[in-house]
């Protein structure tokens, strides 16, 4: 009998064969783990013996074997009328009596009476191994109350070895269904009806980016998270800085959080939980605080660490004691088996009508015609190539997903298992977009494209798109630096595997506009807006403590995050370079921007930051850097100061730094300077007193040296970053550095675009060249060509 029953602190990873991978797991973290912090609810498992002595029971396994050897997988329909038909068996068969008393000593055991609330997870003996994912192929049952229910859930678990989904996976990654036995584990119940729960991973699930703890949280037991019925809220937190209790959370999302679920009336299969919506107000704050978030990094970091590898893991939060558990802990099997040496690139090459937005899977792009499905009923729908839209999937559909060229979701986020399967089939998905289903018509021609970061959009239509892939073992030496141009928070894990030597440019506008969208004055006087514009920023500030902490917080998250992902090589972060026209455009805006004829060359860069009008707005924008270097300690962060035309500008702006704690040479703080005005090239030497280095801006120094407009169509056939006159500027700028040992680089888009200007700009001998992304590769390779003179 004992046979057939363990307690889950008797069993470890050694006894994945008896009790499968997630109650091997479970027990593992109890024994070894507890010590260090790691809280696990008790309880017990069956055992693989007793499931194979079930199914020997009326001689169920040979009828099973007899009718799966027959069935073809890729038939939907068969595959739907045959598991139904094993499932039927197995709940029809009763449990070998002694089995029947193992499970009531065991719940005797555990102090089982009619109101003690437990989880009952099914756990796969060939489950959770590091190559094959069985993410979500069985079944969970939460708030099972009494013996007699908690026996009809273990029945129901048995029989969820044969789900649609457990049957097509097993053939498709060559598991023999025989070979595979089932332990169902039956533990506590956390209250987290009351409190939180998620998922963590601990590696970026869209970059494979191994330095960050990625946290998905919502109200409520952790199932709607895991189901994908919930886009929950999304934190980044950063292991290095964490592990020297600095703070370290680097992200923070807020999601929507419309349903959340508890637990019913009765606890049988049946009714032991039910959805609920969230009450507005709650939706509006995130569903666990910071303290919460950066707990839970460390514990997953404990976790990852015992078992030295990265970790797929599921939390919950005590409502009624406040405490944090885990639930599951399984190896994570998609991004960890990525070949980080081959970068694979999708870009669309066309553009067009956005139809709808939504969180991305995947950086690949998919087209196709749009199949909308309601139910599981209507697979057979899909054909090969088209692109699956509903309101939820879940791993039930994996048949059925991997016909498709791309999925659209309208609710889940980034780590149910919809997008688990997504990420591992290799197609691209856009989860959480709220009325796909409703916008999009059947048979509709579109492109998914989860190639421009966070946010993936449907287009209309069929659009062109690149794919490449470069193999990037090892990259031939240069005798400069090819640091990049990044902006996108959003893409800065992705970009940070490309061969660099940094960034050069950082520009914090990108960060403003993409992730605050509000105009600094607007939120620094936010008493004073009328009602309609306050409730407009009120709805994109929720969570955060007041206008001014938002924005302030969304720039530290920002710039952070480039920081963290690039760390410790050095991130240049200009400071903010709107023109009037771009600032006005911001939310709130129109009533703090004058009307310039050609702002371009108007109230921007240092002219605007001393300025007694904007100088409280680059006040926040210095106490967030201040907080990324000093609090976070990301000391790779680097300033740089645009548009400064005269040198008087110059002392003003590093005078005002300092007194915003951002002193040169503090903390191994350097402020560099765009050089981007002709004058900052001809009287170089006097600029270079107040900075140490230039980054030449090859744009506005092209612009103001032809004196041409470069948003004007009408000339732009003159714009040549690579005119004798503007070369003769480039070279007196490098020239001043070099002989003062100072850096200098170029951050333009002139050696993204020409190749032969970043050779020539080697030739002078310039510290470094900062392209964009996409050109990095070519342009290394075109630069290292040994035919290349310069060699």
């Amino acid at each position: 009998m004992q046979d057939y029953i363990v307690r889950l602190d008797q069993v470890g990873m050694d006894d994945i064969e008896q009790v499968g991978g997630k109650n091997a797991s479970l027990g593992e973290m109890i024994s070894e783990l507890s010590g260090a912090g790691v809280k696990v609810p008790g309880g017990f498992a069956t055992t693989a013996s007793a499931f194979r002595d079930f199914l020997k029971y009326n001689k169920l396994d040979q009828k099973i074997s007899e009718t799966l050897a027959q069935l073809d997988p890729e038939d939907v329909n068969a595959l739907a009328a045959t598991g139904s038909q094993v499932r039927q068996w197995i709940l029809e068969t009763p449990f070998p009596a002694a089995l029947d008393k193992a499970i009531e000593k065991a719940y005797s055991d555990m102090g089982g009476h009619d109101d003690l609330a437990v989880a009952i997870r099914s756990s796969a003996t060939a489950e959770d191994l590091p190559d094959a994912s069985f993410a979500g192929q069985q079944e969970t049952f939460l708030n099972i109350r009494g013996l007699d229910n908690i026996k009809a859930a273990i029945h129901e678990v048995f029989a969820s070895l044969y789900n649609d989904r457990a049957i097509s996976y097993r053939v498709h990654h060559g598991f023999e269904h025989h070979e595979v036995a089932l332990s169902a584990g039956v533990q506590r119940m956390v209250r987290s009806e009351t409190g939180a729960s998620g998922v963590m991973f601990t590696l970026d699930t869209e970059s494979g980016f191994q330095h960050v703890v990625f946290i998905t949280s919502a109200y409520g037991l952790g199932e709607t998270v895991v189901q994908g019925a919930v886009n929950p809220d999304e934190f980044y937190v950063y292991k290095p800085t964490l592990r020297q209790d600095a703070p370290a959370i680097l992200r923070r999302s807020m999601g929507s959080k419309a349903i959340k679920m508890v637990y019913g009336a009765e606890g049988t299969t049946h009714s032991a939980v039910e959805t609920v919506s969230v009450p507005v107000e709650e939706r509006m704050k995130f569903s666990i605080n910071d303290d919460d978030v950066q707990s839970l990094a460390k514990i997953a970091m404990i976790i990852e660490q015992h078992y030295g590898r990265p970790m797929d893991i599921e939390w919950a939060k005590d409502g009624d004691d406040g405490e944090l558990y885990i639930v599951q802990a399984r190896p994570e099997t998609v991004k960890s088996r990525d070949k980080t040496t081959v970068i694979e690139r999708y870009l669309l090459t066309e553009t067009g009508n956005v139809l709808l937005e939504g969180r991305s899977i995947g950086h690949r792009i998919g087209s196709g015609p749009v199949r909308i499905v309601e139910n599981l009923s209507d697979m057979d729908k899909i054909q090969p190539g088209d692109v699956l839209v509903t309101d939820m999937t879940d791993p039930d559909w994996e048949p059925v997903m991997k016909r498709s060229s791309a999925i659209i979701t309208n609710r889940g986020g980034r780590t149910c298992h919809a997008a688990i399967i997504a990420r591992e089939l290799g197609i691209p998905a856009i989860v959480g977009c709220g009325d796909a289903t409703e916008r999009l018509t059947d048979g509709q021609e579109v492109t998914v494209s989860c190639a421009e970061g966070d946010t993936g959009r449907a287009y209309e239509g069929r659009l062109d798109f690149e794919h490449q892939t470069n193999k990037v073992d090892s990259m031939p030496p240069l005798p400069f630096d090819i640091m990049m141009n990044v902006g996108n928070p959003d893409r800065a894990f992705d970009f940070q595997s490309l061969p660099n030597a940094g960034v050069g440019l950082a520009r914090l506008e990108f960060i403003i506009n993409r992730m605050i969208g509000i105009h600094p004055k607007a939120l620094i006087e936010f008493d004073q807006q009328e009602d309609g514009l306050k409730r407009t920023i009120e709805r994109r500030i929720a969570g955060y403590a007041s206008p001014i902490e938002f924005y302030v917080a969304k720039l530290v998250e920002g710039i952070s995050t480039l920081a963290a992902a690039f760390y410790p090589k050095k991130v240049i972060v200009r400071m903010s370079d709107f023109k009037s026209n771009e600032y006005g455009h911001l939310i709130g805006g129109a009533a703090y921007e004058a009307h310039e004829e050609n702002p371009m060359l108007g109230f921007r860069g240092a002219s605007r930051y001393i300025a007694e009008s904007f100088r409280q707005c680059f006040e926040l924008e210095c106490r967030a850097l201040k907080q990324v270097r000093d609090v976070m300690k990301l000391t790779n962060v680097e300033v740089m100061i645009p548009f400064v035309r005269t040198v008087g500008e110059a002392k003003q702006v590093v005078d005002l730094l300092a007194e915003n704690g951002l002193n040169r040479g503090e903390n191994g703080l350097r402020v560099i300077m765009m050089c981007e005005i002709p004058s900052n090239a001809l009287l170089a030497d006097q600029f270079l007193e107040y900075f140490d280095g230039f980054s030449i801006g090859s744009n506005d120094l092209t612009q103001l040296t032809l004196g041409l407009d470069r948003d004007s169509g009408v000339i732009a056939h003159l714009f040549d970053e690579r005119n004798d006159a503007v070369r003769k500027l480039l070279a007196m700028a490098i020239e001043a550095c070099k002989a003062q040992g100072k850096y200098i680089g170029i951050c333009g888009q002139g050696p993204s675009d020409h190749p032969d200007l970043a050779k020539w700009l080697m030739e002078q001998g310039i510290s470094s060249v900062s392209l964009n992304p996409d050109s990095v590769l070519d342009t290394w390779f075109f630069l290292a060509n040994e035919d290349n003179p310069a060699h």
